[in-house]
């Protein structure tokens, strides 16, 4: 999953979410996920930007045997936040030409309340025995399926081989091999410590919930809209981001990073530690990385081990305005072949939804990674599942942004953070 600029258009979708409340988007769409449930023919496929380069694939194996139901691949940007707009406007313009569409993992809910997405019941049913459980619970809304799992993400920590000797296990023992306290001393022109993606976007969003569930905190409830963020645990998670600032073992330029500033970083050379998703593999082992064989893959440390990674990901949903809804749930089923998820993860370095791959003997061979990244993605916690996702998450960035900058402390972010989502769930 890659977050490039999520924040501006928040502001822009937060007060059509505050429209949604509970599940359903009334008999219109009701009626329109009827319309087309058996036709088929040409489809189009909604999705981000194919910088893994597994879409041209897809297209083809797909067309060569479906000579009357063609898909037709629509990349939008590589921008999430510009994403989710174009969805939005056209779900809202009722278009027929926008018949499969990708969801993130954060999306669910809100085209689920809404009435957006055809509910995979019934004669949608999909079988969803061979997929990793979290993909399906992230694809799902008020214990319904509304959409296809295609591709899986859980964090994951690069660290430095010829550098540390293993990879930390805990927040402590994190902090302590960039001081030197450890047999794990770092030695020789000394890079920076840790880096994620602390710039004010969604993957700081996804930064911030690692710290805080990681550590025991929450930050909304069950039911999608209390505020549970103001508490000592997540204060506690916070605060290891923070402290990085201060003390040093997060670098100040930190603050600017994307996934792709962060990857930059650590393939110069100039970071000992990077939380980053599975992806990153590809780019670090690729052409111009100086630390080429010098990486290794660990879990995400915590306060007394493993952490807690965010989910990511994105599943295939099947617009309620789709003309050929039959040829949709067709391709949707196809996007979860063994063929489509193996390349996936062969060419883009997608992690699986097909819990098999990750004991292949051959693709573990090839990526041995797949067992600490089945691990991530088995022990992650959701973002907040919440209709009103655009609101939550730009409370966090806001928030978290301001204290990792030190313009306020941990307490009077949370504190804000709290007040905030309050607001953004106000109309629930």
């Amino acid at each position: 999953m890659r977050f490039k600029g999520v924040a501006p258009a928040v502001l822009a979708t937060t007060a059509l979410i505050l429209a949604a409340c509970g599940g359903g988007g009334g008999s219109s769409s009701s009626n329109a996920a009827k319309e087309g449930a058996n036709a088929r023919g040409p489809i189009t496929f909604v999705t981000g930007k194919d910088n893994s380069g597994t879409l041209p694939f897809i297209a083809d194996e797909w067309n060569k045997t479906h000579a009357n139901e063609k898909v037709t691949i629509k990349q939008q940007s590589d921008q999430a936040d510009q994403q989710l707009s174009d969805l939005e406007q056209h779900f809202q313009a009722k278009d027929p030409n926008y018949d499969v569409v990708t969801v993130d993992v954060v999306w669910t809910a809100e085209f689920a309340a809404k009435g957006w997405v055809v509910p995979l019941t019934g004669q949608y049913n999909m079988d969803t025995s061979k997929l990793l459980p979290a993909t399906v619970k992230a694809a799902s809304y008020n214990g319904k399926l509304y959409a296809a799992p295609y591709a899986s993400d859980g964090g994951l920590l690069y660290y430095r081989t010829d550098i540390v000797k293993t990879a930390p296990t805990t927040w402590d023992e994190l902090i302590n091999d960039c001081k030197g306290k450890t047999g794990n001393t770092i030695t020789g022109s000394k890079p920076g410590c840790y880096a994620g993606q602390f710039f004010k976007y969604e993957g700081l969003t996804v930064n911030a919930a690692e710290a805080i569930n990681g550590n025991g905190g929450e930050i909304v409830g069950p039911d999608g809209k209390s505020a549970t963020v103001d508490s000592p645990q997540s204060a506690g998670g916070l605060d290891f981001l923070v402290n990085g600032f201060k003390q040093g073992y997060i670098p100040k330029e930190a603050l600017g990073f994307k996934e792709t500033e962060s990857l930059n970083a650590f393939t110069a050379g100039q970071l000992v530690f990077m939380r980053n998703w599975p992806y990153a593999v590809a780019v670090a082992n690729g052409k111009g990385s100086k630390v080429v064989g010098k990486f290794g893959i660990a879990p995400l440390p915590g306060p007394q081990g493993h952490g807690a990674s965010s989910l990511g990901g994105h599943s295939l949903a099947i617009s309620v305005y789709s003309k050929y809804k039959a040829t949709a749930l067709d391709f949707l089923k196809f996007v979860e072949s063994d063929t489509v998820q193996r390349n996936n993860l062969t060419v883009g370095t997608l992690a699986p939804v097909t819990t098999a791959l990750y004991s292949d003997p051959e693709l573990v061979k090839k990526f041995t990674y797949l067992p600490t990244l089945l691990k991530s993605i088995e022990t992650a916690v959701p973002r907040p599942i919440t209709p009103f996702y655009p609101g939550v998450t730009q409370a966090i960035q806001t928030n978290a942004y301001a204290a990792l900058q030190g313009q306020v402390d941990t307490k009077t972010a949370l504190s804000n953070m709290q007040a905030a989502i309050k607001s953004a769930t106000a109309g629930g």
